[in-house]
Order: structure tokens, then sequence, then C-alpha cells
């Protein structure tokens, strides 16, 4: 009776086994499919192949890397990372790390620039002829079509 148990549960694990490795291995022929979803004839000799392994006694790692020899690295939905795939895997990071550093040098240069020429205003400092030149850019409104460059833009909005 022990021996029927066991002999159950074995088969259990390597059922357990067969589809946790099946989950993680792509069809070849339908190719958006795991070989565990796919009724694929190449599907179905794959099981048939890892569950061969498995009573042989081979590990999944070592079932992984046979998988990989005979079929190529894209069978499998994971692929290790190595010097070939490191620009895949680290691109996101990368562009997301330029971004962030493009973002927080426009800050810091919209800030440093305005504020610090305002401070210096308020604490009586003279402003250099480029300093006073950007701050006429950015506090001169601009000018209307047809208008002379001393006319306001805002008499338009007064009451008349």
């Amino acid at each position: 009776m022990e021996r029927e148990d066991d002999v159950v549960k074995k088969g259990q694990v390597v059922d357990a086994r067969a589809r946790n490795i099946s989950h993680n291995v792509r069809c070849t022929e339908c190719g958006s499919q795991s070989i565990e979803d796919s009724q694929a004839d190449i599907a179905i000799l794959l099981r048939k192949l890892i569950r061969d392994e498995i009573h042989a006694g081979k590990s999944d790692k070592e079932i992984y890397k046979k998988l990989e020899e005979d079929y190529g690295e894209t069978v499998l939905y994971a692929p290790k990372f190595d010097l070939q795939t490191a620009g895949l895997w680290l691109s996101p990071l990368l562009v997301a790390g330029a971004a962030g550093g493009v973002w927080a040098y426009n800050k810091h240069r919209q800030k440093t620039n305005v504020h610090v020429m305002a401070l210096n205003l308020l604490r009586g400092v003279s402003l250099t002829p480029r300093e006073k030149e950007t701050m006429l850019e950015l506090l001169a409104p601009p000018a209307l079509e047809g208008t002379t460059p001393f006319s306001s833009w805002w008499r338009k909005w007064l009451p008349q």
C-alpha cells in the first residue's frame, strides 16, 4: 500500500515539475503560447521529452539547457542575461535615466537663472549686461503684428 502511495506521489511530483517547465518553454510552432498551452505536434513532443528527461533524473536546469541547445535561446521565455542581451535588459533603465537627467537639468537651469537674477535684484547687486538682456526677454511682452515695439499688448484688455 505504501509503495502505491509513493508511486502516486512521485508521479504527481513529476507532473508538477513537467508542467512548471512546460509553462516556461515557448512553442516553436505557435510562438505566442507555452508548450503547456499549445496543442501543436511539436509541443506534444516537447512535453514528452521533458517528462522523459525528468524520469531520467535530470534537473530542471539541465532540461532547460538541453532545450536551449536543441532549439535555441528563443524557446525559453526568460532569456539569460549576457553580453549580447545586456542592451535589451538595460535599455529601459538607460532611457529613463537619460530622460530624468534632462528633466532635472532643465529644472535646475530654469530655477537658477531666473531666481538667482531676481535675488540679485532684491539684494541690490547690479546685473551683468547678459543678465539684463535675459531678464528683458523673459519679462517683456511679445510684440503684436503691425504695432510698434513701444505699444503695450495689455492695452487691449483695459476698459476704454
